[in-house]
């Protein structure tokens, strides 16, 4: 079973991390205090997921070589092919038992955890455009309520309700149906949660559901991740109740919680963002947020000053927010707008390192953006929907509340940083190195209206199969070449499992494309293997082993150099979602096969057209249905 999932989880029981302190949650449950009351703990199943299986070394290398095949002509792949056979028999056998043996003395975890953790903290890139995606939101069904201040305090609301739920243990434990008339069922739920935890992941497996990994979950809120040299570090401190409001650049927090854990009264809470929206303070000279877009090491290096020059107490207070919301002057006027506001933005109002950004334009139109190293899209998307759901389905306010009387110039606390002539200089030359990247960026969507998961599913065909090949299409076409493509899944069925890649590039798509591209006349109508090689990488690298030849191949540095890189997601939520390229001459795919359309939002760099590959990927499309329903295809 594969979940994929846009873009690129700790134990049960109160606590929900390690080392993660625990407030004390109130025993009432006042009015809205929970989005949901489940009678089945929402950590009942992590003890007994079953764990990440190793492959077998000889399947990873024929997996491998498999993905090789179509990018290599017969000489190279011959070479890669001697690479591998020596790997396999040499070096690669040693650092596979060592990895196995590693992983049998740590069965609290997975294999690719660790290593993952590691990839990301010690990435020195930005983490703008490099990491970072986005997720807006559908508006919300009833215009008026897409009003700024009343969409920003019913999704704060929902967001601090899922909060709560979550460390109450009443949040539905999240679970892939592949029979919901059998297992999501209450009778189910009121027998399984008498089965011991850990056996309960067997309960669920003979209903056909499989439970899944929420060990990532208790970072999405107070958490923030910190630069340090060589290696970030990811802090969380559960005990603080405020939120941290972004507006033109000006810090805000206020409690959201009280003393007791409850959610302060909404009238509060709308009273205090209204506050913040009628400061009239001119934008900040020197707009702090801008660091959070450096370069790891010199972000690392200007925060040792900014705590130097007196300010460690106010960055604590950022660190801890339960969140940040961010909250635009403009309105958004296009897909295109949205998707560079929602991904990058202009530097100024967000906290690029946070877990998330709630993002909420003048318009109402709403966005997560969320840093990468701490979790994967199976946390955000759950959060994502269930605040969705609750601020539509349950808005705590309507657009006739009247705030409360609250003195908001107390309850509200505007943070000051001290800024000494170095941070100044250092502001200033990250402001400059923000715009000059953000001008490099293209980013282009489409919307193919002429069918979707609907038509393709009667056909026999996976929705996602034909997307993933009209991209391959749309690239031989535009530039005549087949290319390394990723396309991220989730390995979330699995104990602290993360992402493998699917490699959609195959001989058997190239063949494919070759003959609609290049031939339209003569036509009519698991377990992957980069993880693995990842892991055994590192493993040698841990052990001061000299790098594999497998690894030195120029083969397997193209194969990694992933000019295609695509993610998809599909929920009633969703109204678009993107990332950048991961690479400088590459492609950022964001796309969704919905019942009766396919939507696609693509970026780009200078060198690459993201316009003209769309261009590329609609005639894939229609050549594709075309050739469905028994048309000619067009040259």
């Amino acid at each position: 079973m594969v979940l994929r999932l846009l873009l690129r989880a700790w134990p049960r029981g109160p606590a929900l991390g390690p080392g993660a302190p625990c407030r004390p949650l109130s025993a009432g449950s006042g009015p809205g205090q929970y989005l949901q009351h489940s009678i089945v703990p929402t950590m009942h199943y992590q003890d007994s997921l079953p764990r990440l299986p190793i492959p077998k070394l000889e399947d990873t290398i024929r997996r491998y070589l498999s993905a090789q095949k179509p990018l290599l002509d017969d000489g190279q792949f011959r070479k890669t092919e001697q690479f591998c056979k020596s790997f396999e028999n040499g070096i690669g056998k040693e650092l596979h038992k060592q990895l196995v043996a590693q992983d049998k003395q740590n069965k609290h975890t997975s294999y690719i955890s660790g290593p993952w953790f590691d990839m990301y903290l010690t990435a020195r890139d930005s983490v703008v455009l490099n990491f970072n995606p986005f997720m807006s939101f559908n508006p919300d069904p009833k215009p008026e309520y897409n009003d700024q201040l009343t969409r920003a305090t019913n999704m704060t609301i929902s967001a601090i309700r899922f909060l709560k739920t979550l460390r109450a243990g009443l949040l539905e434990p999240e679970v892939f149906h592949l029979n919901p008339a059998k297992s999501d069922s209450d009778t189910f739920k009121r027998l399984i949660r008498f089965v011991p935890s850990s056996l309960s992941w067997y309960g669920a497996y003979l209903v056909n559901a499989y439970p899944l990994d929420m060990s990532q979950y208790f970072r999405l809120f107070n958490s923030t991740r910190l630069p340090k040299p060589t290696r970030d570090e990811l802090f969380t401190d559960d005990r603080a109740n405020h939120l941290l409001v972004l507006r033109r650049g000006h810090f805000y927090i206020f409690d959201v919680l009280d003393q007791d854990g409850n959610i302060v009264s909404t009238s509060e809470i709308q009273a205090h963002l209204k506050y913040i929206l009628s400061d009239v303070s001119p934008a900040p000279e020197f707009p702090l947020a801008y660091l959070t877009s450096e370069n790891r090491e010199v972000w690392a290096e200007l925060r040792q000053k900014l705590i130097s020059s007196g300010n460690e107490e106010t960055l604590r207070k950022v660190d801890s927010a339960v969140f940040c919301l961010c909250l635009d002057d403009f309105p958004i006027k296009d897909l295109i707008h949205l998707s560079h506001n929602m991904l990058h933005g202009d530097g100024t109002n967000r906290w690029f390192d946070k877990s998330f950004n709630l993002i909420i334009a003048k318009d109402g139109t709403a966005a997560v953006h969320f840093e990468h190293a701490w979790g994967d899209g199976v946390a955000v998307l759950r959060f994502f929907n269930e605040v969705f759901k609750d601020s539509t389905q349950a808005p705590a306010i309507t657009p006739q509340s009247q705030s409360a009387t609250a003195d908001s110039s107390v309850a509200v606390q505007k943070l000051s940083f001290q800024l000494n002539d170095a941070l100044k200089t250092g502001i200033t030359a990250a402001k400059e190195k923000f715009d000059a990247t953000m001008k490099t960026l293209t980013i282009d969507c489409i919307q193919f209206q002429r069918g979707g998961k609907e038509f393709l599913k009667k056909q026999k065909l996976s929705p996602d199969a034909v997307a993933q090949l009209a991209f391959q299409m749309a690239f031989l076409r535009q530039y005549g070449q087949t290319v390394a493509t990723y396309e991220s899944c989730s390995t979330a069925a699995f104990k602290h499992g993360r992402t493998e890649t699917i490699r959609p590039a195959s001989i058997f798509t190239k063949k494919c494309s070759e003959a609609f591209v290049r031939e339209p006349s003569k036509h009519s109508a698991g377990q992957g293997f980069d993880r693995h090689l990842f892991a055994l990488r590192f493993l040698a690298a841990a052990k001061g082993i000299a790098l594999p030849e497998l690894y030195l191949d120029p083969a397997y540095r193209q194969i990694n150099h992933n000019i295609l890189s695509t993610s998809t997601l599909s929920s009633p939520a969703v109204n678009l979602g993107g990332f950048a390229p991961v690479v400088p001459d590459g492609f950022g795919i964001g796309y969704a096969v919905h019942d009766n359309w396919i939507g696609c939002n693509v970026s780009s760099y200078p060198g690459r057209n993201a316009r003209e590959f769309l261009q590329c990927v609609e005639k894939a499309l229609e050549d594709m249905f075309d050739a469905l329903e028994g048309k000619p295809i067009k040259t």
